[in-house]
């Protein structure tokens, strides 16, 4: 059996750090994938999709996932708009709740 979102530790401080270095290097885009809490998706789950929509560190999405699940959501890719599209339907490949922000 797998652990639910809220089974799982906290990222320590310097994975957190990591991501937000990564985001302050991130080349802006116009566009962005917010990723939304649910309460049917493990932290796994939520976690290999994540790097395999965005191909992403898993530490990185370790931290997003995190932060989805205890702020309600989170940026979770930047870029165009057509690459924005194709992150999003990976992501709904497992139903997982998104919304492209520009």
């Amino acid at each position: 059996m797998r652990p639910a979102l809220s089974e799982i530790s906290a990222p320590d401080r310097a994975c957190e750090r990591e991501v937000e270095v990564l985001e302050e290097e991130a080349i802006s885009g116009a566009w962005r994938v917010l990723l939304f809490n649910d309460d049917v998706h493990t932290f796994d789950e939520v976690i290999g999709q994540i790097i395999k929509a965005t191909g992403c560190s898993h530490t990185r999405a370790q931290v997003l996932t995190w932060r989805v699940h205890h702020e309600g959501k989170a940026q979770v890719f930047e870029s165009d708009l057509e690459a924005c599209l194709r992150v999003e339907s990976v992501l709904a490949e497992i139903n997982l709740i998104t919304r492209i922000v520009g």
